[in-house]
């Protein structure tokens, strides 16, 4: 009877396995050799281009460089001013989650139109906010010389993607446009809907205003939702901006809206300093890692489960 148990349970266990194996495939081809691939590159300088091809050991020299490297901390520099998008876009999304979570005619129809940006083509959205922010007939500058005209003056709006002091605040407008009602909002949506409601009841027993039922009910109830999407914002901050500066300014003007992602593809693919590129890649992870763990270390004890 053991022995029956036995061969059926190791049965069930590859069976499980088997039903793993597709996706571990993937994880080991995909995800797994190039990361390792990646690392062993960035203690190397490897060129392609000349003949013979170049592979040679140069152990720390690339992560040293790093640190010598004025672009590497400009483009660093440049990918934090584009983060401030991020409280911008939660406090957005907090707002657009509690009036869609409010009982209303048509807030199916509401919900459902505002995440539609998030499931277009970014590549669409960003070319559309190209037009957006043309100087000569966007729609920004439009509006401003209209309003200007409207009080007898000539009003003029900014170069938004050509001039260095508006290309970094257009791009954050644009982001909060983006992530307002993307994914945070959905998130947001289900933790509203599930903070019990005899809390708020109690809480009206008591005489407590709608402001006072926020902040001592909903805040502390979707803090782990806030949490949660302030560290994967954060994280997601780091790794972007490459195809927003790659489509609507190329980096420019004067490298102001240059990302470490978009410097990292440039020393690959433009400039085929793969060994660099790597390390800079490792380095991002580095700090990704560390400023989550501190996050996690700092506010993790006021998250309320």
């Amino acid at each position: 009877m053991k022995d029956v148990f036995l061969k059926d349970s190791t049965k069930e266990i590859l069976a499980g396995y088997s039903f793993l194996l597709p996706n571990l495939i993937g994880f080991l081809i995909f995800t797994s050799i190039p990361v390792v691939a990646s690392l062993i590159l960035s203690f190397m300088r490897v060129d392609l281009i000349s003949t013979p091809k170049v592979f040679h050991f140069i152990w720390f020299e690339n992560f040293k460089r790093l640190f010598t490297d004025v672009y590497f901390w400009k483009y660093s520099w440049n990918t934090l001013v584009l983060m401030l998008a991020i409280p911008f876009s939660i406090a957005g999304s907090l707002l657009l989650a509690l009036g869609l979570n409010e009982k209303l005619r048509g807030v199916v129809f509401f919900r459902t139109l505002y995440f539609l940006p998030t499931i277009c083509s970014g590549v669409a959205i960003y070319v559309l906010w190209r037009l957006v922010y043309n100087s000569d007939f966007g729609v920004f500058n439009t509006l401003i010389a209209k309003f200007g005209s409207l009080l007898g003056l000539t009003l003029r709006g900014p170069n938004w993607l050509t001039d260095e002091a508006w290309a970094k605040p257009a791009l954050i407008i644009m982001s909060v446009w983006q992530a307002v009602g993307g994914y945070n909002m959905i998130l947001y949506l289900a933790a509203l809907q599930g903070v019990p409601r005899d809390l708020y009841e109690a809480a009206e027993i008591d005489g407590a205003s709608s402001w006072q039922k926020f902040w001592s009910i909903t805040w502390p109830q979707i803090s782990p939702t806030t949490f949660f999407i302030a560290t994967m914002s954060i994280i997601g901050g780091f790794q972007s901006g490459f195809d927003q500066a790659f489509i609507m300014t190329g980096g420019g003007p004067n490298g102001s809206t240059t990302t470490i992602m978009y410097y990292i593809f440039n020393n690959f693919y433009t400039w085929h300093e793969m060994g660099y590129a790597a390390a800079i890649s490792w380095m991002l992870f580095l700090i990704i890692f560390s400023v989550t763990l501190l996050k996690w270390k700092v506010f993790g004890k006021l998250i309320h489960y």
